[in-house]
C-alpha cells in the first residue's frame, strides 16, 4: 500500500499504530519495520509512543488540534488559554494547546506544537464541557467558555482572593477577556461550587450584574 493510499484510508489528524497496523498487515509481512521506515522518511510523524499523523506532504487540511490533545492524554478536555483564544474571549494567539484532566499533569512537545494538561479537580471535572463531532474526526472535548474561564482564574496561583472590582480589572486588564455571546452565571456558579473558589463565586456574580 503506498503511503497517499494509507493517508486516504486514515483521513484522522492523529491515529494509531493498531490503526496503520490494522490496515499494512494484508498486503506487508512486516509492518512494524515498514512504519518505522515510514517515520525515518519523513512521511510519518511521530507524536508519542503508539501515536502518528502524517507529514505536511500528505495534509490536505490543518491538523485538528483538538482531536490530537483529546487523543494524547485521556481523560481529557481543551481549555484555559487555548479555549480562551479559541472562543475568541483573548486577543492573542495561543500557540501551546492548553487541556485539563483528572490524571497527573503532563506535557508533550511534538514536531506539530506543545501539548500541556493540568490536574484539575475531580468534583468540577465533568462540568461545563461541550463535545464537538464530525464524520471524519468523531468526537473531542473542549471546555465551555464558562468552564474556560473558570478553570483560568481557579487555577491562576498568583491572583488571591478578589473583590468584585478587582475581579473586574483582573479580566479587563490582565487577561484581556472580551465576551461577545453572554456568559452563564448559573452554570459559573455551579462550578464554583464544585471548585469551592470564592473567585468564581465573584465572577458569577459580577456576570450575573452584567458587570463585563
Amino acid at each position: 500500500m503506498k503511503t497517499i493510499e494509507l493517508k486516504n484510508a486514515l483521513p484522522l489528524s492523529i491515529f494509531s499504530h493498531e490503526m496503520i497496523y490494522s490496515l499494512l498487515e494484508k498486503s506487508i509481512s512486516n509492518v512494524n519495520e515498514k512504519i518505522s521506515n515510514l517515520v525515518k522518511n519523513g512521511e510519518l510523524v511521530r507524536l508519542k509512543k503508539g501515536f502518528y499523523t502524517f507529514s505536511k506532504l500528505y495534509q490536505t487540511k490543518p491538523i485538528n488540534l483538538l482531536s490530537v490533545a483529546n487523543t494524547l492524554y485521556s481523560p481529557s478536555y481543551v481549555s484555559f488559554d487555548y479555549a480562551l483564544s479559541y472562543y475568541g474571549m483573548i486577543p492573542e494567539r495561543v500557540s501551546e494547546v492548553t487541556s485539563a484532566t483528572s490524571k497527573n499533569e503532563k506535557l508533550f512537545d511534538t514536531p506539530i506544537g506543545r501539548f500541556s494538561y493540568k490536574k484539575v479537580s475531580l468534583q468540577a471535572y465533568s462540568l461545563g464541557i461541550d463535545w464537538i463531532y464530525d464524520d471524519i474526526e468523531g468526537g473531542r472535548f473542549i471546555a465551555t467558555a464558562e468552564k474556560a474561564l473558570c478553570d483560568k482564574i481557579k487555577y491562576d496561583r498568583g491572583i488571591g482572593t478578589l473583590t468584585q472590582n478587582s475581579m473586574i480589572e483582573y479580566l479587563k486588564y490582565d487577561l484581556r477577556i472580551d465576551i461577545t455571546t453572554p456568559l452563564n452565571y448559573e452554570l459559573i456558579e455551579i462550578i464554583a461550587t464544585a471548585y469551592k473558589s470564592r473567585n468564581l463565586k465573584t465572577l458569577a456574580t459580577i456576570v450575573k450584574k452584567g458587570k463585563l
